[in-house]
């Protein structure tokens, strides 16, 4: 299993025939996984895609966007790309991922589709499907089903190669999805073959025992609370958890053991480390991110559950008639072909059988500790300062706020991060702890724009308003 970015038709070449290596036949079956949502070109074999505009090199994401609509909107942004090229001397406008406007003249421009048909000359065995998927939440139950019916009836050795734009996030979705179809098909196919060899300690090669540094931080080992829940309420849901965490690390960066860029689960806690010193805007955004991700992981867990039933199910479906020629005479185990293997329900049927947990994922996904509580002792000690005389001892209170962020922050290094962070809890700390009389005014001030929660700006407040 392959990830990358969108390719250069050169580089949509060169990866194919990187799969195939020496050994694989060109004529194979491969499978090509295409996750962007946004229609795509070809400019003089380089990819352009249609953006709105306020969208062009930012995090993007565009709703529900169906492989049919795609295809529908794909010969349309064709059309605009070619009248826009004949109104300007054959030249097009392109702006890049780092807002770079650019003119290029257009030798050639063709279609994502036209593309892949011209790739098909070489490699006639290549299927490609779009599956257009958001970037940080999960993807849509049907998008799984997709995927899975892309791959039954493929090989273990099937070449699989995902892209989204840059090879990221969505890429390293798809890869852990097809990486966990793959070890369906190892399951159902093999377990009854691997029985048969004598000596062979099957506990080393069960992925559900798979154990991560119990060091770790319990975020960073993705023991959120709607993780525990779900683990909780699925059959074997431990076993299930450690399968995906398995498959995770080695999609992830090469720091946790992965040959791939991105870490899906510990990319999660190291969002909420970074949330607690952005401003209030970027903590907006950071928060629903997290919680996205949080979406996606949880889902993933609950697709491995799936996978591990399915697996089981085409163990036991296998038809009378074929047992005789399935079945190994050493030990009497089937074991079917990874390519005859066959899925009894989709993740869609398994999901309303289990539609407790779409509830559980959505109330769920938010239920973290967002700010750090201040210590109750130190609470009280700047209160009574603030009730008994707030303007005398105000040179005391900002003191104790620093000194009580200061023991707070203690875990994270020094630095500008550790400055912000400081400074937010003291800004926020001094709200809360206003006089009544001074925080309703204050309140006002900020929800009319003519401050923010900035911790000098509310002292200069005071300072005037006490005048």
């Amino acid at each position: 299993v392959y990830c990358c970015g969108q390719p250069t038709i050169a580089g949509l070449e060169a990866a194919l025939t990187k799969v195939c290596g020496e050994t694989y036949p060109k004529d194979g079956k491969i499978i090509w996984f295409n996750l962007r949502q946004e229609p795509s070109l070809y400019v003089n074999g380089e990819p352009i895609c249609a953006r709105p505009p306020n969208k062009i090199g930012e995090y993007a994401e565009l709703g529900n966007v169906t492989r049919d609509q795609n295809k529908t909107d794909e010969p349309e942004f064709l059309t605009v790309c070619q009248g826009r090229a004949s109104g300007n001397g054959g030249k097009l406008k392109i702006v890049d991922i780092s807002k770079k406007e650019k003119e290029v003249e257009v030798k050639e421009i063709k279609t994502l589709s036209q593309v892949i048909e011209d790739a098909k000359a070489n490699f006639p065995g290549l299927v490609h499907m779009r599956v257009p998927i958001c970037n940080s939440a999960a993807p849509l139950e049907s998008d799984f089903d997709i995927i899975c019916q892309t791959l039954a009836g493929t090989n273990i050795n099937t070449p699989v190669i995902i892209n989204d734009q840059v090879g990221l996030s969505r890429s390293t979705t798809g890869c852990v999805v097809a990486c966990l179809f793959k070890e369906f098909q190892i399951n159902a196919s093999f377990d009854g073959l691997v029985q048969t060899v004598p000596g062979v300690n099957t506990a080393l090669l069960q992925m559900d025992r798979y154990v991560m540094d119990p060091a770790k931080d319990p975020l960073f080992r993705g023991e959120y609370d709607v993780v525990k829940q779900v683990v909780a309420a699925l059959k074997d849901g431990a076993a299930a958890k450690n399968e995906c965490d398995k498959v995770i690390d080695k999609n992830g960066t090469p720091k946790t053991g992965g040959t791939g860029i991105k870490q899906l689960r510990e990319n999660i806690a190291e969002s909420k480390l970074s949330y607690e010193i952005m401003d209030d805007s970027a903590q907006a955004f950071l928060k629903t991110k997290i919680m996205d991700n949080i979406h996606k992981y949880f889902f993933l867990i609950v697709f491995t559950a799936y996978m591990r039933e399915a697996a089981d199910l085409a163990r036991e479906a296998c038809a009378e008639d074929q047992k005789a020629a399935l079945t190994l005479s050493a030990g009497g185990r089937c074991s079917i072909p990874a390519n005859e293997l066959k899925i009894n329900k989709t993740f869609v049927q398994f999901m309303e059988e289990n539609a407790a947990l779409r509830e559980m994922i959505e109330t769920g996904k938010g239920n973290l500790q967002w700010e750090r509580d201040i210590p109750s002792a130190a609470l009280a000690n700047l209160e009574s300062l603030v009730s008994s005389d707030f303007n005398a001892n105000l040179s005391q209170i900002i003191h104790d706020l620093y000194q009580t962020a200061h023991v707070m922050f203690a875990d994270m290094p020094q630095g500008d991060h550790k400055k912000r962070a400081k400074y937010r809890f003291a800004s926020k700390t001094l709200m809360r702890i206003l006089p009544s009389n001074l925080k309703g005014d204050m309140e006002a001030m900020i929800e009319k724009k003519a401050i923010t929660l900035d911790l000098y700006e509310i002292l200069g407040q005071c300072v005037k308003m006490q005048k």
